[in-house]
């Protein structure tokens, strides 16, 4: 997705994080961005008109859905106007200076530490310790100098900060990927550019027999290909749920317009998450 003007794009995480990358993918190298410590803080920053656009990591291919976010695009109501997918190489990262050897400690998010257990089982001298963002924990071995200490991290966060890459791609599988959305208060466009488009919505149903194969048969008798579904709990309804659903086509498409005219009919919520185009 290639723009003109530079905007400014809130992720979380610090400078050379995957979700910075994902940001530069989805808007250009030359956009402004910001870093917020949660993901809570990018939504927040985005509803006051402080950035332009907010993105986020939704789904991990080993980790699975970042179901935090998936409340958070209920509760904001934003629309989701571009999509990425961004390889998650972790490398192991120290100050200069500072040998393999000699590390005892390893920083880095909880998730990148869950994506590489067989390398701290390897190396059982090396303790993992949770911290709030992988290229964070890069920029807090350079702030504290820590002379034993490596981190998990982006060869974009070594670069940023300074840091020497010791070993690379410690993580468990190498098919490891983040989709990330590109988040936006305006509404979803009108298709005008050909190619591939997909569409996102969310749902929920009565709690009655064959609601959701009802819903599922919108899409099915229009063969509407539907790439994703995930539930989450419905608040306030124990053991009731809503529906993220994921669908190759824009919401103006035909058999897609179709198909979402039927669901209104046959659930008990309905709203449109967004219509966009993936970014390679």
């Amino acid at each position: 997705m290639a723009h003109t003007r530079s905007y400014l794009a809130a992720f979380q995480g610090e400078k050379g994080a995957f979700s910075h990358s994902a940001a530069l993918k989805l808007l250009g190298a030359h956009t402004r961005t910001t870093g917020y410590a949660s993901f809570k803080d990018v939504f927040e920053a985005l509803g006051s008109g402080s950035v332009d656009y907010g993105v986020v990591p939704i789904e991990n291919t080993l980790h699975g859905s970042i179901h935090e976010n998936y409340d958070y695009l209920l509760e904001y109501n934003f629309a989701i106007s571009g999509e990425t997918s961004v390889r998650i190489s972790h490398h192991l990262i120290a100050m200069p200076g500072v040998r393999f050897r000699s590390i005892h400690h390893v920083y880095s998010h909880p998730v990148a530490i869950n994506q590489c257990r067989v390398f701290f089982w390897k190396y059982k001298k090396i303790q993992p310790f949770p911290f709030y963002d992988t290229a964070g924990s890069v920029k807090m071995l350079t702030e504290q100098k820590l002379p034993n200490a490596g981190a998990l991290a982006s060869e974009a966060a070594a670069e940023i900060y300074g840091g020497v890459i010791l070993k690379r791609n410690v993580e468990d599988d190498r098919m490891n990927f983040t989709r990330f959305f590109l988040l936006t208060k305006q509404a979803t466009p009108r298709r005008r550019a050909r190619g591939e488009w997909k569409t996102s919505v969310v749902f929920s149903t009565e709690n009655v027999p064959g609601a959701l194969f009802k819903a599922m048969a919108c899409f099915a008798l229009r063969d509407v290909n539907l790439t994703k579904i995930e539930s989450r709990p419905l608040r306030g309804k124990p053991w009731e749920y809503l529906f993220y659903v994921d669908m190759r086509g824009h919401k103006d498409d035909k058999p897609v317009r179709s198909a979402l005219a039927h669901l209104t009919e046959t659930t008990q919520f309905f709203r449109i998450l967004g219509s966009y185009r993936p970014t390679p």
